[in-house]
């Protein structure tokens, strides 16, 4: 089972976010947009792209995305979900 550290973990490394500390990150903050990480569309890409390689677990409905890069809470959710499916 992934834990939302391990996934901050790989958020930092994987989006070269090197001021930032795992502490730092809430579970329940925004990932994307000026309230939470501030993350942006290129950015998701990228996540996109980590949570492939580092979890083998795919995004294939779009229109679920927003819902599901939410948070590092419902991130970590999805990714468990797809793991144990």
């Amino acid at each position: 089972m992934v834990t939302t550290d391990v996934l901050k973990e790989k958020i930092i490394a994987g989006l070269n976010l090197e001021d930032i500390d795992p502490s730092e990150i809430s579970d329940t903050d925004p990932l994307f947009g000026d309230d939470g990480l501030g993350l942006d569309s290129v950015d998701a890409i990228e996540l996109t792209l980590v949570i492939e390689k580092e979890f083998g677990v795919k995004v294939t409905n779009i229109a679920d995305a927003e819902t599901i890069f939410a948070t590092a809470e419902s991130l970590c959710n999805f990714i468990n979900e797809q793991k144990n499916a």
